[in-house]
Parts: structure tokens; C-alpha cells; sequence
């Protein structure tokens, strides 16, 4: 198994028919949801704000195509409809079905269409490889590619999809993506390791530093394998969530490298991670590895301008594509060797390492590079 298919006590399914998709997913359990900042947030994401202080779910039901955003009253109601489908076909009650869409903002859903493809595929769910993908591709809009993860611990499991290309800059949300584990965990414990891996993982991605109106995490726990000890279960959440947030920024709109920030010595990890952020977040910094440019100043100046405290003639930054490592500043002199500084850099990945040398702080931020095709596919998003 890839990934939620992997869990015990999660089936799946999913069609996709042009634009337009409908994934649905059966698990029941205790269940937790980290949800966009955006004060312009689509009605499934205020239903789900909702339904998810019950503390449980027993399925998911999730279209593409349609954000249903900015749609008012008429999409509040609309989105309850979507769990009443779904409800209505699983035998379930449509109070604990989780309910997420994604797509163009501004338009309505077409409930006919939701409730022709539920009814088709809910005698499709299953637990297996072909279905989750089913699944992980009826959630895509711009992406090139679905996106699975699993991680095994002592006893238990954690799997997840996700859906997330552009529109990339979370804040206490994560795109879409859709979490399980066969852990036997309180919703309250299950939220706490929700916000903490989101936090470390989801929230430290920038493909173009827009919020989407209906970023949504949500995660149900089966409880049909053991109780993890105490941590052990945050970990292998957070690393399942840290593979997906990477699939993400590998597969940004018009991308063609992996940008991975990693920040030490700031005065605190909250610190470090706004650092990391600001650097992969960066525009200038995101054209010159699209152009291959060891133009590391633009490194320096967007750390300066994060609004985090640090002494820029303290500081050391390296560049890296994983196996070759080129100093670039060494505690504040110049040691660059720009023709060995452009070699790293004509891979797929590309790292930046500074160190700020102002206190314990580390953290880890990814993105990607800044391309024509980016402005080419959303250019032409809606026509």
C-alpha cells in the first residue's frame, strides 16, 4: 500500500472526469482538522471548522474543479448537501462526514454532477493501491502527479494524500490533505499532533506565497492497532506530513527544482522557520535558482528582512545539492566560488544553509523555483 490504504479501517475511492473530481474515503474514528487563516474562507471549510469539535468522522467526501468559495449562503448549504450525499450512499450519518473542495473561486457547485459520480463510485470503495490512487487523482487540479506518503511505527500506521500545486502558502492549513492512522488515540491528542506536524511541515512550503480560501487538513484515527508511546506517534505523523509537504514543493505550478531552506542558530525555532519561509518565499531568490544564478545576496537580504533579530557580520551560509557542498559566507566574509556555487544548482534540488549564530533555534523550510510556465498556467486559469 502507498499510503491511507496502508491504515487499517480506511477504504477509498475516486473518479476524475475532466476538470472535475470526486474522491470519497470511508474511516471511523476520532478526528482532528487544521484549517486555513484566510479570512475569506470557503463554506466546507467553516462546515468543517464545525463538525470537527465533534471529535469524530466516519468518511470524507471531496470535490475538485469547484471551491465552492466565495459562494455565500447558497455554498454554506451547498456543502452540507455534499455530506449529505455522501452520507445518504455510505449508510452513514451525514453530521461525521468531512467535506472539502477545491478549484475556481466564485462558482457554484454542481450538485448533480457530486451526486451522480458519488453514487457510481461509493460501491467502488476499497483498500488498495489502485483505489487510493483513484483517489489521490480525483483530488488534483494543477497537480502533475498525486501524492502519497505511509510511515510505519511500533505497531501502528500513518498515511496520507494531499493535493497542492499553486495557490501555496499555508498558515495553520495545509491545502487539501487528508490524513489516517490505525492508532488508538483521544481526538485531543490526535489535534495537538495535527497542529504540531502541520506546523513543521505544511506551513514551511511557499510555491507563490498566495493563501488559498480552502486550505484543510484532516485526520482520523481508526484506533484498530496499539496505543503509541508517548511522542512516538507526533514523530512519524509529522514525518508523514513532512514527505507530503516535499511532494508539494516539487510539484509547484511551472516548477522545475526543489528549493530546501534550513536555518540554525536563531533565537528560537518559530524564528528560524519565519526565516525560512521569507527566503523560500522570495521571488528574487526563486528566478535565480530557476536561472541556475548563484546570486546569493538575495539569500542574505531576504533573511534580513524576515524581522527576526541577527548580526548579518556573524553570519555563515553554505549552498548544496545534497552530495556538494560550496561556502559561500563564512562568519560574515565573502568566500564564495561563484563557478563551483553554479554547479550545485543544476540538479533537481537545491539548499541553502545559514547560520544565523544568535541562539538554539533551527528549522526547515522547502519551496520551489519561479518559472514562465507558472505565469502561463495562471494566466489562463479560468479560460
Amino acid at each position: 500500500m502507498k499510503s491511507i490504504c496502508g491504515v487499517e479501517g480506511v477504504r477509498a475511492t475516486g473518479i476524475k472526469e475532466g476538470k472535475f473530481g470526486l474522491a470519497l474515503i470511508e474511516a471511523s474514528g476520532a478526528a482532528a482538522g487544521v484549517f486555513t487563516s484566510n479570512l475569506v474562507r470557503a463554506p466546507p471549510v467553516t462546515l468543517m471548522e464545525e463538525r470537527v469539535k465533534y471529535g469524530h468522522l466516519d468518511a470524507v467526501i471531496v470535490n475538485s474543479g469547484c471551491a465552492n468559495a466565495y459562494t455565500g449562503g447558497q455554498g454554506y448549504n451547498d456543502a452540507i448537501r455534499m455530506g449529505e450525499i455522501a452520507g445518504h450512499e455510505l449508510g452513514i450519518d451525514p453530521e461525521y462526514v468531512g467535506v472539502a473542495s477545491t478549484g475556481v473561486i466564485g462558482r457554484y457547485l454542481d450538485l448533480p454532477r457530486i451526486e451522480d459520480q458519488c453514487r457510481r463510485i461509493a460501491p467502488l470503495l476499497e483498500r488498495s493501491i489502485q483505489a487510493e490512487t483513484h483517489a489521490a487523482r480525483a483530488i488534483m487540479t494543477t497537480d502533475l502527479t498525486e501524492k502519497h506518503a505511509l510511515v510505519r511505527g511500533n505497531g501502528f500506521s500513518v498515511g496520507g494524500i494531499t493535493k497542492g500545486s499553486g495557490m501555496i502558502a499555508p498558515n495553520m492549513g495545509t491545502m487539501l490533505a487528508f490524513l489516517y492512522t490505525d492508532a488508538d488515540l483521544s481526538a485531543a491528542t490526535l489535534s495537538a499532533a495535527l497542529r504540531q506536524a502541520s506546523n513543521r511541515s505544511f506551513n514551511r512550503i511557499v510555491v507563490d506565497g498566495d493563501m488559498s480560501t480552502n486550505d484543510i487538513a484532516l485526520c482520523t484515527a481508526t484506533g484498530l492497532a496499539g496505543s503509541p508511546a508517548p511522542g512516538e506517534f507526533s514523530e512519524v505523523l509529522e514525518e508523514c506530513c513532512r514527505s507530503l509537504a516535499i511532494q508539494i514543493a516539487m510539484d509547484g505550478e511551472g516548477a522545475t527544482k526543489l528549493l530546501e531552506v534550513i536555518v540554525n542558530g536563531a533565537p528560537s525555532e518559530e524564528e528560524a522557520a519565519t526565516v525560512a519561509r521569507t527566503i523560500v518565499a522570495s521571488p528574487l531568490v526563486k528566478t535565480a535558482l530557476y536561472g541556475e544564478d548563484p546570486n546569493w545576496g538575495r539569500v542574505i537580504a531576504a533573511a534580513g528582512r524576515a524581522g527576526v533579530r541577527f548580526d548579518p557580520d556573524a553570519v555563515d551560509l553554505v549552498i548544496s545539492d545534497g552530495s556538494i557542498s560550496c561556502p559561500l559566507v563564512s562568519d560574515g566574509k565573502i568566500v564564495v566560488d561563484l563557478a563551483a556555487a553554479k554547479k550545485t544548482m543544476q540538479g533537481k534540488k537545491v539548499i541553502f544553509l545559514i547560520n544565523l549564530h544568535t541562539g538554539p533555534g533551527s528549522a526547515t523550510a522547502w519551496g520551489c523555483d519561479l518559472t514562465e510556465k507558472y505565469v502561463e498556467i495562471n494566466g489562463r486559469y479560468t479560460t
